[in-house]
């Protein structure tokens, strides 16, 4: 009973290490994003058909919510699967060796006449 309840309590860190502390970098960002438009078009798509073929508002609704909500918890929490790449930031002692970017400096601008 000890080493179910050791199992579960290592699970539980994992998942709070993984969802909450660890940020999701850029790539599983935009994975998830990608991830969301597409599932929120598909099910927008079947539950309109199926509501046009039922003849059925209610049920095309029902659908439909059925598909944010699905998409919601495919991509609200943080998986491991968005968090591939992992960032590797410059200490910084580091950073302070690298020159800072400066913004591009235009030319002269020339004036226009008004006639």
């Amino acid at each position: 009973m000890k080493s179910i309840n050791t199992a579960i309590q290592e699970s539980k860190s994992f998942l709070y290490s993984t969802a909450v502390i660890s940020p999701m970098d850029w790539q599983g960002q935009k994975l998830a994003e990608h991830l969301m438009q597409l599932l929120l078009v598909c099910f927008a798509v079947v539950a309109f058909i199926t509501g046009y073929v039922l003849r059925s508002f209610q049920m095309m609704m029902l659908i439909y919510g059925a598909g944010v909500v699905l998409t919601s918890l495919l991509i609200v929490p943080n998986w491991p699967f968005f968090n591939r790449h992992s960032l590797n930031w410059l200490d910084p002692s580091e950073a302070e060796k690298h020159p800072k970017p400066h913004p591009a400096i235009s030319g002269p601008k020339k004036k226009t006449s008004k006639k």
